[in-house]
């Protein structure tokens, strides 16, 4: 008897046939929607749908929970999921309202747990007012070609976003669709009622599985942490203070570093999760560089100041909002909010720092190790070379424009040169009315 056991194991391992040990698992992968639809769950599903066809997965659950969202986001997962080849189910475990709604209609089977309701879809603006026509039309189309393809009643799924389809013995005019779990099991929008997942495999005889919950990395928890309004409120400081203290110091290099750092990880997470778009983020960078070249470059301050201030506040604005080019009817409110303070609040904490922090800075440790701050003293041996020639009162013309320093010529001589603020074209008549050091104070004559 042992000997035909032996055999038996010896035949099959010649043979290649798996055994018990060796017999494959099959993969499940879940991944869960139990917030609002926006760019952060779009860029969610895709990474997790990347993981499922990178590990495999012989089938995808999606765990749902949520009362719906952007409607460009929501189109984005139902196109992905449409695509896939691997079974689709979803487990409504509790509520699947509009934008739900339609990605669960996008998969293969719909399980719901007791008392969850699938439906309600009509397309809302960011106050909650039911959207223009021509958004509904948009969505009851989508509903409608995405039952079709997936063996639903295309009726059913249009009355769930309009309130004047009237469906016989179903719906009346002036309401929407919402489904119970026992009314969706008998109009076939749910397969079956269920209250865990494993009994969604078990109605599918799906055996010897391991289940896999899709999580985000710790880079992708990263990028979440610094989408949150408060932290780019900081982010914002950071960058106004960095700006400054390296102007006022230039050469040292670290505050320069320290907001080019924080303009960094204020940009890439919004960009990545498809809030930052192309046109914002160059204008970010035009509102700056007209900053920029008002302070160093053209005298006073006029258009090119104010227009960089105002559109770098704007842009710094509309990076965190997911809007249309301007086009803010689907933006929650309380997003427009946060996102204004946010900015207003970094931008008003930069320049509180620049009054009431920067001298305080300057006298700390830190500061002193990286930034030239010891005064050359006469007591300590230092000297000047002060001008040999009495030029009080001393004509001559602007050798380059001054503003407010450049240099004059005088009696056929150059000199270094400032006014009191006046700004002096080249060529101009000017004067001497003082001397520091081996500089002249000038004026226009």
């Amino acid at each position: 008897m042992l000997l035909r056991i032996l055999g038996i194991v010896l035949l099959v391992q010649i043979l290649g046939l798996p055994t018990q040990a060796q017999v494959v698992k099959k993969k499940v992968m879940v991944m869960e929607i139990r917030a609002e639809i926006d760019p952060r769950m779009g860029r969610y599903v895709k990474l997790a749908l990347q993981h499922a066809e990178e590990t495999k997965a012989d089938y995808i659950i999606i765990d749902m929970d949520t009362f719906g969202g952007a409607l460009n986001d929501t189109k984005e997962i139902v196109d992905q999921l449409m695509a896939l080849k691997v079974p689709v189910w979803v487990f409504i475990n509790s509520d699947a309202a509009s934008a739900g709604a339609l990605i669960s209609i996008a998969c293969d089977s719909i399980y719901m747990a007791p008392g969850a309701t699938i439906g309600a879809a009509t397309v809302v603006d960011g106050s909650g007012v039911a959207a223009p026509d021509k958004y509904q039309s948009y969505m009851r189309s989508i509903m409608r070609s995405t039952a079709e393809e997936n063996g639903r009643d295309p009726r059913i799924a249009e009355g769930m976003v309009d309130e004047n389809v009237v469906i016989d013995s179903l719906k009346q005019a002036g309401k929407v669709i919402t489904f119970t779990t026992s009314e969706a099991i008998e109009n076939g929008y749910c397969e079956a009622k269920v209250e865990t997942i494993e009994e969604i495999l078990k109605r599918n005889q799906v055996q010897d599985y391991e289940i896999e919950t899709f999580r985000l990395g710790a880079i992708e928890k990263i990028i979440a942490f610094f989408l949150n309004p408060f932290i780019s409120g900081l982010l914002i400081l950071v960058i106004i203070g960095g700006i400054y203290f390296e102007l006022q110091t230039p050469g040292v290099g670290f505050p320069l570093f320290a907001a080019i750092v924080a303009l960094v990880f204020y940009l890439v997470p919004y960009y990545l999760n498809g809030l930052a778009a192309y046109w914002e983020i160059l204008a970010l960078f035009i509102g700056v560089l007209l900053i920029i070249a008002e302070l160093f470059f053209i005298p006073g301050f006029g258009i090119a100041g104010i227009s960089g201030i105002a559109l770098t506040v704007v842009s710094l604005v509309l990076i965190m909002l997911n809007n249309d080019f301007f086009n803010f009817e689907f933006v929650p409110l309380g997003d427009i909010i946060m996102a204004t303070f946010a900015t207003v609040g970094g931008l008003t904490g930069g320049i509180l720092l620049l009054f009431f922090g920067g001298a305080r800075l300057t006298k700390t440790k830190a500061f002193q190790r990286i930034a030239l701050t010891d005064t050359q003293d006469v007591s300590k041996g230092y000297t000047v070379n002060n001008l040999q020639k009495d030029l009080q009162g001393k004509q001559g013309t602007a050798q380059t424009v001054l503003r407010p320093s450049g240099k004059v010529l005088i009696d056929g001589e150059i000199y270094d040169a400032f006014t009191r603020g006046d700004f002096i074209e080249k060529g101009e008549p000017i004067e001497v009315i003082g001397t520091e050091g081996v500089t002249l104070r000038v004026k226009k004559v």
